[in-house]
This record gives structure tokens, sequence and C-alpha cells, in this order.
């Protein structure tokens, strides 16, 4: 699935993310310029939940 995390904008947040999304046992891959956060290995809730523990505001893309 994908999100869109508007409040995404540096290598930190890219990093936190993918930090956040590995540790709820999936796998995330970060495109900075579109905002975009494609999650797999979890389901949509999970991967939410993990991206907003990380201080982030995921929408569905």
């Amino acid at each position: 699935m994908e999100f869109t995390v508007s409040d995404m904008t540096c290598g930190h947040c890219k990093a936190a993310i993918e930090e956040a999304v590995t540790e709820a046992g999936g796998t995330a891959q970060i495109d900075l310029e579109t905002k975009r956060v494609r999650v797999e290995g979890i389901n949509a809730t999970e991967a939410e939940a993990a991206i907003r523990g990380a201080g982030y505001s995921p929408e569905p893309a």
C-alpha cells in the first residue's frame, strides 16, 4: 500500500519512517520528492500506526 506523507521533508524523516515500519515488521520504499511511502509486509492499519508513531501524518495515496 502507498501513503502520502506531506510532512516528510528530509533524510531524517525518511530514516525515521523506515525505522518505524521495519520495527513493525514491514519494509518501506520512500520517495522524498513525491512524499510517497510504499509499505510491504504489514497491513495498512499497522503501517499507518507505525508512520504516525514516528511523528508523521500519513494519508492513503
